[in-house]
């Protein structure tokens, strides 16, 4: 499994943990940004992010800002993209077995490091339960811009 990442400003202390988180679980990874506390743009990151998804080159992402509103948002017009934005283990267990998810926002202003870790754990350890969700999920890859 490889995991895309990327923060802006925001989210950059946030997803620190993370990788190491992901380092210690033994999972590839590449960060696409930001690199420091340094005021940047959250869109950049977030279509970094999901066009490495979309394209093959991550299995997952993650995204992370104060929020995880607006880096969500920014990966989700990346076609192919079902960017999730979670706040609690359920709801990311939930968006990958239903709606087959495939990158994770985060909100490092909302969420606590521990909560933030359980919900990349789970998210990254759920399966697409597939039968009828497929075609809802179909429909979704569907609508047109």
């Amino acid at each position: 499994m490889k995991i895309a990442i990327g923060s802006d400003h925001g989210g950059y202390l946030l997803k620190q943990d993370v990788l190491v988180w992901l380092e210690e679980h033994d999972i590839d990874f590449e960060d696409y940004g930001c690199y420091s506390r340094e005021s940047v743009d959250y869109p950049i990151y977030g279509e970094k992010v999901a066009r490495a998804v979309a394209a093959g080159e991550a299995d997952f992402g993650i995204v992370i800002c104060t929020t995880g509103i607006g880096i969500s948002i920014a990966a989700n017009k990346v076609k192919g993209i079902r960017c999730a934005h979670c706040t609690d283990p359920l709801s990311a267990e939930m968006t990958r077995r239903h709606n087959d998810a495939n990158v994770l926002a985060l909100g490092a202003g909302l969420t606590g490091t521990n909560l933030a870790l359980r919900m990349v754990e789970v998210f990254l350890n759920t399966k697409f339960e597939g039968s009828y969700h497929q075609r809802r999920v179909d429909q979704v890859n569907n609508i047109q811009p």
